[in-house]
Parts: C-alpha cells; sequence; structure tokens
C-alpha cells in the first residue's frame, strides 16, 4: 500500500523525493533542533504518492502531456499561460480518491487533536519535489493557503495546491532548468496555523540580502500574516543583527527601521480564507518586535544556518518564515531552506557602479529601497493590469504597484523593476535579485511619477536607498578583480560615510576604517540637531516642530531617536568590518553647518568664520554643547558595550591644545568612555598646526594620530579651503608636505601609531607616495580610491 502521509516528526532532509524540499525542512527542524529551542508548529506531509496516485486515479497523464507538447515557444508566454490553467481545471474538477481522501481526513483529526480542537486551523503549503535546490530557485511558484478549517475545506485546498505544481511560473522554471515535468511531483505540508493574523508574521535571512555579507541576519516584520510581506502589501519593519557578537552574549541590533504597516493580513470572514484590515496609527508608529524578540529570532536563525551548513559541510545561508502568535506570545519557525542567490556566489571580482553626482539637471522623480547595486536606464513600461504583462519588451524599465509571482517569464525582458509597493523581501525584491536586475521597491509614487515610454535610470549603487532619475544618465562602471591584490608597504585602509553601504565596501582588501565620520549620519539620517531632542520646546517654528514629531514618532523619549539611530548606524560600520579596526571621529560639523540641521538656528549662533570657529574638541566640554555631546558619548558606548564593536575607535578633531585634549578625554571618561577600559583607544587628527609642533606633548593624551590634510592644508597656508576664490589650496605646497613629515616622525619618536584620513592621497597619488617614503603607518582613501591604489603597485 503506498504512503500517502508522513508526519513531520518522522521525516528529514533525506526524504525530498517523498516529501519535497519544504516539507522535509520542516521535518528536519522538528527533529533535529527542537531540543535547541527551535519551536515549529506540527504537522504532516501528503506524499508524492499521493499526488502521482491522484493523477493515475483520474487519468490526467495523457491529456497533461498532449497540453505541454503544445507549447512551441518558452517566450509564448501567453500560450504557456493558457496551458497552464487547462491543466490547472483538469485538476480541480478530478475526485480525490477515497482511500487518499481517508488517509488526508483521518490525519488531520488527529492532528486536531494534538491540539486539543476539533477543527484545527491549518496551513497547506505546496511542496515540490525538485524545489530549493542549490542552485535554482524562483520565489512562489506554486501556492500556499492559510486559514483552511474543517474536512471539506482542506481537501479542497489539497487539489488547489496539486493543480498549483502546473502555474505559468512552475512550467517555464522546470523548463528552464531541464526537469521533466513528469518526473517533479507535488507533496502538500498540513501544518497547525500559527496566529499571527493576532500577531507578527515575517521573513529571516542568515545573511543581507544585497552585499551578501555573511555576518548579520536580516529580519523582515509585519502585523498580521506573513503573505503581506511577500505580496508586497506592506513595507514591514528591517532589523539586522550582527552574529559573531550575539553569539558572544551581547546584543548587536544594528539596524531597525520602522516600515510602513498600514494594513494586515487576517482570517477572513464566511467562505473568505484571509482578508486585509487596516492598522491603527499608534502600532503604525511602533516596532512589530521588541528588541528581546528581535534577538531571539536572530539566535534562532544562527542555529538553523549552522546545522544546515555542517550537513552540507559548507557554508549554507537560509531563508527563514517565522510568525509570532499573538494568543501565546511565542516566536515560531514555519519555514526554512537554503538561500540560493548569494550562497552560489564566489565573489572573485568587485563591480562598482558611479553615476556623477555634479552633473547639472540631474532630475529627481522617485526614490525607494535599492536592490542589486546596479545602474541601468530604459524606456518606461507602466503596467496597471495584469492583462497588460505582455506588452513588455526587451530591455524595457517595469514600473507597476507591486508585481505577480506568475510575471517571472516577463520579467526576464526587463532591464529593471521598479515599484509602489514592497519591502526588500517581497516578490518584485526576491525576483529581481535572482535575475540579476537593479529594482526600486516602496517608490509609493512610480506609477504617478513616471510616464509610459519615458527614459529613466535607476541608480541602485549607492546603499540602502535607490534613486530613479529622469533621461539617460551617464554612469561608469568598474571591474576590479579581488585576487593578487599586490602587497604595499603600509597600510590601506577606507574612509567611510554612508553606513548603508558599508557591507559591500568591507568586502575591499583594507586593514579597516581609518574614518567614519558621524556627520553624514547626523545630516542624513538623524536631520535634527540633538539640543532641539534635548530642548524641543525652544524650536519655535511650527514646521521644524513638526518635522521632528514626524522624525521621532517611533521613540517616546526624543533623544533616544538621536542616540539609538546613532549607535545603530556607527554599529553597522564597526559590524561590516570587525574586527578590523574603525576609528569613528567625534562629530565636526561647523556652527553654519550646524545651524542647517532641524531646530539649529536656536542653538547655534552665527560666526564670521565658522571653519575656525566654535568646532571640534572646544565644542565638547562647553555649556553650549556638552549635553549635545553626552548623547554621542551613549552612542558610542552603545556600540562598543551593548553591541560588542569593541574594534571601534574614538577620534577626536580640532585639538587646538593640550588644555583642550585634557579637558576632552576628560570628558569622555565622565561619560562612560575611559581611555584603556575595554581597549579603547583615543586618537587625535592632527590637523593644527599646533598639534605638529607639540606632538610630543600631545603624545601623552592620545594613543595615535591621524593626520587631517583639509584643515591641516588650510591652516598651514592660511588658505579657507571653502572660498571659491583662493585657489592657493593645494595638499601638495612644500610647507604642508615639510609639516606632514614632520607630524609622522614625532609620533614615531614617542612610540604613537599616526595615518592620515585626509581627501589628499585620494586626490593625489604621489602625496601618498611621499607618506610611505617618510614612513607613515596607514592611509586611509575613498572607498573609489583603494583598488585603484592597490593597482598602480601591481
Amino acid at each position: 500500500m503506498m504512503n500517502y502521509i508522513k508526519w513531520f516528526n518522522t521525516i528529514g532532509l533525506e526524504d525530498i523525493k517523498d516529501v519535497g524540499g519544504k516539507n522535509a525542512s520542516i521535518g528536519q527542524m522538528i527533529t533535529e533542533l527542537s531540543d535547541k529551542g527551535i519551536r515549529v508548529p506540527m504537522g504532516f506531509a501528503i506524499t508524492s504518492d499521493a499526488y502521482w496516485h491522484y493523477v493515475k486515479v483520474n487519468k490526467l497523464l495523457e491529456p497533461m502531456k498532449t497540453l505541454l507538447e503544445s507549447i512551441a515557444s518558452i517566450d509564448d508566454i501567453q500560450a504557456i499561460s493558457d496551458v497552464g490553467q487547462q491543466i490547472r481545471d483538469l485538476f480541480e474538477v478530478a475526485t480525490i480518491p477515497d482511500d487518499l481522501k481517508e488517509a488526508i481526513v483521518t490525519s488531520y483529526h488527529e492532528l486536531s487533536k494534538r491540539y486539543g480542537v476539533d477543527t484545527l486551523d491549518v496551513a497547506v503549503r505546496s511542496s515540490a519535489t525538485a524545489e530549493d535546490l542549490p542552485t535554482a530557485s524562483f520565489a512562489g511558484q506554486q501556492e500556499t493557503y492559510l486559514h483552511v478549517q474543517g474536512d471539506e475545506h482542506l481537501l479542497e485546498y489539497v487539489k488547489k495546491c496539486f493543480a498549483s505544481l502546473f502555474k505559468a511560473r512552475a512550467i517555464v522554471y522546470r523548463i528552464e532548468h531541464g526537469f521533466d515535468h513528469f518526473k517533479v511531483a507535488l507533496s502538500i505540508g498540513v501544518q497547525k496555523m500559527v496566529r499571527s493574523d493576532v500577531g507578527v508574521s515575517g521573513v529571516a535571512f542568515s545573511l543581507d540580502t544585497e552585499s551578501g555579507f555573511a555576518d548579520v541576519v536580516t529580519i523582515n516584520a509585519a502585523y498580521g500574516l506573513g503573505e503581506s510581506i511577500v505580496q508586497g502589501r506592506v513595507i514591514p519593519d528591517e532589523f539586522v543583527v550582527f552574529k559573531p557578537t550575539l553569539e558572544c552574549g551581547y546584543s548587536p541590533i544594528i539596524k531597525k527601521y520602522c516600515g510602513d504597516k498600514s494594513i494586515k493580513i487576517v482570517y477572513g470572514k464566511e467562505n473568505q480564507l484571509t482578508e486585509e484590515m487596516p492598522v491603527a496609527d499608534h502600532e503604525q508608529h511602533q516596532f512589530s518586535l521588541s528588541d528581546e524578540e528581535i534577538l531571539s529570532l536572530a539566535r534562532s536563525v544562527i542555529i538553523i544556518e549552522k546545522h544546515y551548513s555542517e550537513r552540507a559541510g559548507h557554508w549554507v545561508p537560509m531563508d527563514i518564515e517565522w510568525a509570532k502568535d499573538g494568543i501565546d506570545g511565542l516566536l515560531y519557525i514555519v519555514q526554512a531552506r537554503p538561500e540560493t542567490v548569494h550562497a552560489t556566489r564566489k565573489p572573485r571580482e568587485l563591480t562598482r557602479y558611479h553615476i556623477d553626482q555634479s552633473i547639472k539637471n540631474l532630475n529627481l522623480i522617485v526614490t525607494g529601497r535599492s536592490i542589486g547595486q546596479k545602474v541601468v536606464s530604459g524606456p518606461a513600461r507602466i503596467i496597471t493590469k495584469l492583462e497588460d504583462i505582455n506588452t513588455i519588451e526587451q530591455d524595457e524599465i517595469l514600473v507597476t504597484d507591486m508585481t505577480d509571482p506568475d510575471w517571472v517569464p516577463v520579467m526576464k525582458r526587463v532591464a529593471g523593476i521598479i515599484t509602489n509597493r514592497g519591502g526588500r523581501t517581497c516578490h518584485a525584491a526576491i525576483v529581481s535579485r535572482e535575475l540579476g536586475l537593479p529594482a526600486l521597491v516602496g517608490t509609493h509614487t512610480a506609477t504617478e511619477c513616471i510616464k509610459q515610454g519615458q527614459m529613466v535610470t535607476i541608480d541602485c549603487s549607492r546603499g540602502d536607498i535607490g534613486y530613479v532619475y529622469n533621461g539617460k544618465v551617464p554612469y561608469s562602471r568598474e571591474t576590479s578583480s579581488l585576487e593578487a591584490i599586490p602587497p604595499v608597504p603600509v597600510d590601506i585602509m577606507v574612509n567611510m560615510a554612508d553606513p548603508d553601504n558599508a557591507f559591500n565596501v568591507s568586502k575591499l582588501p583594507v586593514a579597516g576604517v581609518g574614518l567614519a565620520r558621524i556627520e553624514f549620519i547626523i545630516t542624513n539620517s538623524i536631520k535634527i540637531h540633538p539640543m532641539a531632542l534635548l530642548y524641543p520646546e525652544r524650536v519655535k517654528d511650527p514646521e521644524a516642530r513638526r518635522q521632528i514629531d514626524q522624525l521621532t514618532v517611533v521613540y517616546k523619549d526624543k533623544k533616544q531617536y538621536f542616540v539609538q539611530t546613532l549607535a545603530q548606524q556607527i554599529g553597522m560600520i564597526a559590524a561590516a568590518f570587525y574586527p578590523r579596526p574603525v576609528s569613528v571621529r567625534l562629530s565636526d560639523f561647523k556652527t553654519n553647518e550646524y545651524r542647517n540641521l532641524i531646530g539649529g538656528i536656536y542653538f547655534e549662533p552665527e560666526e564670521e568664520n565658522p571653519m575656525i570657529g566654535f568646532r571640534g574638541a572646544c565644542r565638547y566640554y562647553h555649556e553650549q554643547y556638552e549635553q549635545a555631546f553626552s548623547l554621542e558619548c551613549e552612542a558610542l558606548k552603545i556600540a562598543r558595550e551593548m553591541m560588542g564593536l569593541c574594534n571601534i575607535k574614538v577620534m577626536v578633531p580640532f585639538v587646538r591644545t593640550t588644555k583642550e585634549a585634557c579637558a576632552v578625554i576628560q570628558a569622555l571618561g565622565e561619560r562612560g568612555l575611559k581611555q584603556g577600559c575595554n581597549g579603547l583607544q583615543l586618537i587625535m587628527m592632527c590637523e593644527v598646526p599646533s598639534n605638529v609642533i607639540l606632538m610630543s606633548e600631545f603624545a601623552n593624551y592620545f594613543d595615535g594620530f591621524s593626520i587631517g590634510s583639509n584643515d591641516l592644508t588650510q591652516l598651514t597656508l592660511g588658505v579657507d579651503r571653502d572660498s571659491a576664490l583662493m585657489a592657493e589650496f593645494d595638499e601638495r605646497d612644500p610647507a604642508v608636505l615639510q609639516m606632514m613629515k614632520m607630524a609622522v616622525c614625532a609620533a614615531h619618536q614617542h612610540n604613537r601609531c599616526i595615518g592620515i584620513c585626509g581627501q589628499a592621497p585620494s586626490d593625489y597619488p604621489e602625496i601618498a607616495e611621499f607618506l610611505i617614503d617618510v614612513g607613515i603607518d596607514s592611509i586611509s582613501l575613498n572607498p573609489d580610491s583603494v583598488l585603484p591604489f592597490f593597482m598602480r603597485y601591481s
């Protein structure tokens, strides 16, 4: 007698041919990982034997063959769709054989009894026997049905699952990958529903989905059933956790992004399985998971990844579906499969795209979440109705509200994708990665702002945020080999400003980060003057107050908005390069730059020459800024102590005198950043001539030095570097070079390391060569200058 049913706790990965990839994986976790705290709902698999029995009894094989043989070309999407629909109709009008029906119903009753109810809510999941292979997997090929209840409903959706093996996308997938349609069967998982309809659900990856960076867990979360994320109905919350220090007992949540969770999918009424409903405003403006839940989920992901990797004998990154039950409050893993985009890539080269931001008339249309790290141009093809999908032509830019899994065959024609809705794990994002396409998701208004046939350029080259420009914008593409990097006689570091690009930049063969600029974080992510968060009542402008309230809505304490955002963004950079050292420079805005922040005009003086005014070290202990400085210190302390990122060094800019040096070190120590404690090193920017002249004294205060060539040049030559009238600003001036040489020699005389993090070596290779000759310890370059620097030594 055929074995039509297998309970999850009796199967594992060796049973893929009987129960398919999804079911085998669920069984593997239940049998092997339950004792390690991985909580998976119980259920059973309807086996591939059941599928073939269904096909045989209903005499479906011959008509299926006839229909599939009628497909003349894989490019004839309409014909494939028609054939798929006809085969699915055959399946749905067929009858489930009595012995199979009895086996399914009996098992369902047993599962219901196991959970103490008469009719259990179950998820009915398709699980094809040739899916989730290491080199071939497309998102959402077959169907899943949630909130199925009762014998008749279960049997109805079993038939629908069988039929979904012949969705158009699945037919094309098998043809492209050389799978025989009649050697692939469908198993079905019947699994107890987690009540995330009144809770939270989402997906988690054991890597960064864009860069492939392996040391993080990326979690997407939204209220209700998980279909809202995959379908792109919401922009979910996103959390990133750093694996190495999590495993050492720290709490390294290095990113928390509050998404647009305006709707959720819940249990439907009457004959509807599910339905949408709005999310209350206060829930939209808070994170859907607590910090402890984020960390707990990340630990589970690590356990699963390690298990699958050890079993395979090599790294196997994982793509995991999870759900939080709103009734019992527990987190469950409902599905796990190997991630297939980055797992098989061996990065031997690095390709970087670049659009020159100085181009005049660079007309920005929309922004969104960036997928694909590429730049591409093409005419826009706006699709608002399903029946128009076949009008897409080769190398057009698909612009739509959200893609559908059935569009995959057509999506292979396009050069890029832009959607109104969705987050980084929606269908459009997943398929774009699979196809190697750049995409922008969650733009909100793309279909309104872009016209049919309009030439547009997608720029996904600059981290988390992507851009769509009008017209065909020129761009450059540079591919460099990461193999056989020639040795150079000095440590090469990199300057970092954008945390969202840190995972990509960390692939460069550098010794660490010579300069991490937190001004970029404050300007682009925080946007608000820190004192305006401490004293919002002093901000009188209604529009500024509205902006402050809007940006800080997730945080009850406005100052924690500054602290947590800064800590996480610093954490992203430090995690990307861990355990390589990362020098984080304290804020070095000038007063005119501080005034440009929201609310800044109420807290900053107007200076005639802010370049040499109230800036750098003198601010940190001054009564006008010391409270804001405390927020910076709190953020750094969180990154080092809570996140465990002790590779962070603290860099102090623009120290004019040894008195200032003493005052700043004392201020840091009073705020929990005591020099030497937990390995903390303090680095001083060498950018004022007094730093060079009194290097022997400054060496008593700091662990090392980093030359800031821009300020050292302007103060040596007496030239305002911000003045367009002064053409004498040149770091190659003999006086400046002599100052640099003196600094290097004096630092070494006092056993202190010294590097350079200023712009000069990136702009002028001869300065780098000069500094190498005088014995500098490290040179920190802009990311796009690193590989060319190495190549000069090849």
